[in-house]
């Protein structure tokens, strides 16, 4: 890889995107589909200019990690304590009910259409089941979303996002055992270790880290300046420590930015924002290039016709069915049920889970390639759509999003 290029291009786009950063949220594009595009473009199927390391796999693998631990700490860090518990119902809907439909349902799909053994959809299923926190606060983050969309809309999609990333790997876990490679007594004790571990980790460090903070404030040694430093440094922190126990990093980090959230005063969530933006304006860039460098051009044209057909099907069928039915116990209107159907994206997360499970047993060619398409054309179409959405669910409401914020607060209470 030409990294001096590489590097030239990553500072070119993020040039842009800091200039035109209020604009491009009117327009149908986003920053992941930016970098995912610069890096098919330059990469070796076209322009040849750019060319993946030979070790691109465990390279995207550790990158996807760490944007993904930096990703759900911004979003635990908007939402006080009383906030989750407004939304604890609908929120343990999703998890435990709606996302192994939609591991089910994808499943279902790649062995309809693509014609791969049902053990082996079953892989393939449990890494496209999470909803992405990358792409999903690209959807509903900034002020256009805040003015279009109902809080408590996008309150729901990104606590969804930021927690069930952690907790699909047990689906994960069990879509492995499936294969053979592993028993159901061992694949139950790694799950319930790497969840109830990755709690402890979580809570004991972001605990820890926010009375840190609190004390440094109280003895005049901490500024405000460093507050976004210091939550990205607990997330890696926390990721690291979780790795070295053999615990779910990403959900660890999620739990940890929930309880450095409540050991702290509430001001820092003025850096949360800035996380948020940060990670979905630059940080998403390097991770996005590589993956457009890397992507199996050669395997998706193997796969056909049948290979869209696959990545559209999942997209339209995973999750927005699912979410109609479940309307009335999530107490969604039905504007709601379809944004949230609609949108919720699958990237980072889902490549995460396919490189881990390729690490651990070895992914077949054909899986890889259905699911990296997946991946490719759900950044496309939700990064064209995010705008275009937000208009006509504004126009399905009657008016801004203050004009719910009543029914929102009695939806919440009922919660």
């Amino acid at each position: 890889m030409n990294i001096s290029l590489y590097l030239a291009v990553f500072g070119g786009l993020s040039l842009i995107i800091a200039a035109f950063s209020a604009s491009l949220r009117k327009w149908p594009v986003s920053e992941p589909m930016l970098g995912l595009l610069a890096g098919a473009l330059l990469g070796p199927q076209f322009v040849g200019a750019l060319y993946a390391p030979e070790d691109s796999a465990s390279l995207l693998r550790e990158a996807a990690n760490l944007l993904l631990a930096v990703s759900v700490m911004g979003v635990a860090l908007q939402f006080p304590l009383r906030t989750i518990r407004t939304h604890t119902r609908p929120l343990l809907i999703l998890l435990l009910v709606a996302m192994p439909l939609m591991a089910a349902i994808a499943a279902g799909i790649g062995w309809a259409i693509l014609g791969v053994p049902l053990v082996a959809c079953a892989l393939l299923g449990a890494s496209l089941c999470p909803t992405d926190p990358v792409l999903a606060s690209n959807v509903v983050g900034g002020r256009f979303a805040e003015r279009d969309v109902p809080q408590r809309t996008r309150q729901l999609l990104l606590l969804e996002s930021g927690a069930n990333d952690g907790l699909a790997l047990p689906l994960v876990l069990v879509a492995i055992a499936l294969t053979g490679v592993a028993t159901a007594g061992s694949t139950a004790i790694e799950s319930l270790w790497q969840l109830s571990g990755a709690v402890v980790v979580g809570v004991i460090t972001g605990w820890c880290g926010g009375k840190a903070l609190r004390a440094g404030e109280r003895h005049g040694s901490t500024e405000s300046g460093p507050m976004l430093f210091f939550a990205v440094t607990l997330a890696v922190g926390i990721l690291g420590l979780s790795d070295l126990v053999h615990t779910d990093g990403v959900l660890a980090v999620f739990v940890g930015g929930l309880a450095f959230s409540f050991a702290t005063t509430g001001r820092e969530r003025e850096a949360e924002v800035r996380i948020d933006e940060a990670v979905n304006r630059f940080a998403v860039l390097p991770l996005f290039m590589l993956l457009g460098m890397s992507l199996p051009w050669q395997d998706w044209k193997s796969l056909g016709v049948q290979g869209l057909i696959f990545a559209a099907a999942v997209l339209v069928l995973r999750r927005l069915p699912v979410i109609l039915l479940l309307a009335k116990a999530l107490k969604l209107r039905l504007r709601d049920a379809v944004y949230l159907g609609w949108f919720g994206p699958i990237g980072v997360a889902a490549l995460f889970y396919l490189l881990l499970i390729d690490q651990r047993i070895g992914l077949d060619s054909e899986l890889y390639a259905a699911g990296t398409l997946v991946i490719a054309v759900s950044t496309v179409v939700f990064g064209l759509t995010a705008a275009s959405g937000r208009v006509l669910y504004r126009r399905a409401s009657g008016g801004a999003a203050e004009d719910s914020a009543v029914e929102d607060e009695v939806m919440d209470r009922a919660d």
